[in-house]
């Protein structure tokens, strides 16, 4: 069995509470337990991670492939824009990855409307939601069978 990484970035954990109007109502419980079942359904193992601090994130997929990881679905929160670290740390993982967004990134402040990290991944999804890590599990699957 495929096994995948999930990583969440920083502020991730105060979902639920957190700016309700743009991230909705939706705990890190919550997409924890959709991201499981949705791993079960696709035959995959999932491993969920949540971290505040970039080098602990940078770790954590720097030693993925070493862990037996297949690939990696990520939501690297501020981090999209602003790490380099994250990004080069991604393609030097030389996995695919999926980033994910609960927010339509562009529809946002300027400064978030640009993701330094989406191009070292395969894809991107972003505005739904909770559906969002969904939709990025079942492409971050069909990237593994390609």
């Amino acid at each position: 069995m495929k096994k995948i990484l999930a990583l969440h970035g920083p502020n991730l954990q105060l979902l639920g509470d957190r700016e309700t109007g743009i991230y909705g109502k939706v705990t890190m419980r919550q997409i924890n337990e959709e991201l499981k079942r949705e791993a079960k359904k696709l035959k995959l193992g999932i491993v969920i991670k949540q971290s505040n601090h970039e080098g602990e994130l940078v770790d954590d997929i720097g030693s993925a492939r070493k862990k037996g990881f297949a690939g990696i679905l990520i939501n690297p929160a501020a981090y999209t824009h602003t790490s380099v670290a994250i990004r080069d740390a991604l393609l030097a993982a030389s996995l695919p990855a999926v980033e994910v967004h609960l927010s339509n990134i562009y529809k946002r402040e300027e400064f978030r409307q640009h993701s330094l990290t989406a191009p070292a991944c395969v894809g991107q999804i972003a505005g739904f939601g909770l559906e969002s890590y969904r939709l990025g599990l079942q492409g971050l699957a069909f990237a593994l069978k390609s």
